[in-house]
């Protein structure tokens, strides 16, 4: 994560915590991050910088808006698109999940990620893993490869982190997929270690999930 990043929403979560007292009411602590941020952004407009932002709790977020390549998508020459083809055979719920669907319409695949996972891919036991799997640890540094910047105002942060992950109150325990996409299976017939690939949970009395 980005160190300036991190040292603006290690402020603000600290604020967030003294806010979240008993008996304050559920809103206190938006309000008071919602505050600190418009300051924040208050004081570079003084200097001549952005002037203060009026954050409208009830907008949609602007992550959940199309992007211009998501809405240029349909008319992209399939050879712009990633091929995620032998992925979706069995994953095919990764199709239109935004993660996946925002990288496809980039032309970044599934192989860019996870290798190309040829023994994986043709394992019809599903007990072989891809190639590269990414643990929570490495989440960030894996992100970081293709995007080494996180210049978004600190209010769209805050206001993300309000809705996705405001559990986690420990700046370094929160990862890039906790605001951006929901790349995990809801079920999962087979585990493995992300660390080392070993095989650790495999239920084959349930339908493989697609």
């Amino acid at each position: 994560m980005n160190c300036r990043l991190l040292v603006t929403l290690s402020g603000l979560v600290a604020v967030a915590g003294a806010a979240l007292v008993p008996g304050s009411g559920a809103d206190v602590a938006p309000l008071a991050l919602m505050a600190v941020a418009s300051a924040a952004e208050g004081k570079a407009g003084k200097s001549g910088g952005s002037p203060p932002l009026v954050v409208d709790k009830d907008a949609p977020l602007l992550l959940a808006e199309p992007t211009e390549a998501e809405k240029s998508a349909a008319t992209k020459p399939a050879r712009d698109i990633a091929d995620n083809g032998p992925c979706f055979v069995c994953h095919l719920n990764y199709k239109e999940e935004p993660l996946a669907h925002q990288h496809a319409v980039r032309n970044v695949g599934c192989v860019k990620c996870h290798g190309k996972s040829y023994a994986h891919r043709n394992d019809e036991n599903n007990i072989t893993p891809p190639e590269i799997m990414v643990p929570p640890e490495k989440i960030d540094r894996a992100c970081g490869k293709c995007h080494q910047t996180h210049d978004v105002p600190a209010v769209k942060v805050i206001a993300c982190w309000l809705k996705r992950c405001g559990a986690k109150t420990d700046p370094k325990q929160i990862v890039c997929t906790d605001c951006h996409g929901r790349h995990r299976l809801k079920v999962r017939t087979v585990r493995w270690d992300k660390k080392t690939g070993k095989l650790i949970g495999h239920k084959r009395d349930r339908p493989t999930n697609p």
